[in-house]
């Protein structure tokens, strides 16, 4: 079994207060502090199948501009996602099932691309906007008992197991392979950054503030207990631990490489913006031409409910 990163975005950020305020609060925390982002999803080849962990951002999603005030910026492309996975010598017919971490469109982007793939969801994210009108979906129901501390699992192939992971979304899940000695844990959004799980913070992205507790502590309490690899979505950190089979040990960090960040000064009126966290894009004309800024303080991301403050400029 081979384990490989689909890399697409890369030179992102996530500030701390992103990362770490959704329990105390962001103004905890210092918004001049930056943690390397980036985008990439997982590919798990088991000899006889190709098997998708999530599947990217939508073709054609436009880059974000931040600036000095942006919370998190997602990163430059590389490429699209397509392009990434095409860049690994498959083909997408190869595939046979996906793997679905959460709804969100940076990680459910390309689902429709892979014809000859089961989809399997946790049952709880069925009704998202974003898995409407896509054939092939398997709801997860959880039904194989407790996978070590977590209650709730249901085995996808031998040593493949996907897991109920609650907070992040209401249909939150995390995978586990199981290869050679060690248990790759491969997660969306559970901390954006591993500064996060070190820290033991939460990000300020949850709809459920308890059941995201509840998950990292579970999650802490098995990288004590077993040798994990602990592979995220967003941080660069997610591929380095896995080309490195580097082991997460809690009392004893990764020393952190901040993200080196340069703003333009060139002056650009944007009127399209994109959410940092969920990749909806708002574009005036299909909103009665009401321009971003004009819209009200307490205007809300249509698609994962984040606030205003969480869009950067296309």
């Amino acid at each position: 079994m081979e384990i490989k990163a689909v890399k697409f975005r890369k030179d992102g950020f996530y500030t701390q207060p992103f990362a770490f305020g959704g329990e105390e609060g962001m103004q905890k925390f210092d918004p001049e502090i930056r943690y390397r982002g980036s985008l990439q999803n997982y590919l798990i080849d088991t000899g006889d199948e190709v098997i998708l962990v999530d599947t990217g951002l939508p073709a054609g999603t436009p880059e974000e501009t931040p600036n000095e005030k942006s919370l998190a910026y997602t990163g430059k492309d590389i490429c699209s996602y397509m392009e990434a996975f095409a860049a690994l010598g498959y083909q997408p017919e190869q595939v046979t099932a996906i793997l679905l971490t959460h709804k969100h469109a940076d990680h459910s982007g390309e689902l429709r691309s892979f014809p000859n793939a089961k989809i399997y969801v946790n049952e709880d994210e069925i009704s998202a906007a974003e898995l409407q009108g896509i054939p092939n979906i398997v709801p997860v129901s959880f039904t194989d008992g407790p996978y070590y501390n977590f209650p709730e699992s249901q085995k996808i192939r031998e040593g493949i197991t996907l897991i109920r992971a609650k907070g992040h979304t209401n249909g939150n899940s995390i995978i586990i392979v199981e290869n050679d000695g060690l248990f790759y844990m491969i997660h969306g959004d559970i901390t954006y950054v591993d500064e996060a799980l070190y820290e033991d913070k939460l990000s300020v992205v949850f709809d459920d503030l308890a059941a995201a507790r509840t998950t990292q502590d579970r999650i802490r309490e098995f990288i004590r207990n077993h040798p994990t690899v602990y592979m995220g979505t967003h941080s660069p950190q997610g591929y380095e631990n896995l080309e490195a089979k580097r082991v997460m040990d809690l009392d004893h960090p990764v020393e952190t490489v901040l993200a080196e960040v340069e703003f333009t000064q060139e002056q650009v009126d944007f009127r399209k913006y994109v959410c940092s966290i969920c990749g909806y894009v708002y574009d005036p004309e299909e909103n009665d031409y009401v321009e971003f800024d004009e819209l009200p303080l307490d205007w809300k991301c249509p698609r994962c409910l984040q606030g205003k403050d969480k869009f950067n400029p296309a």
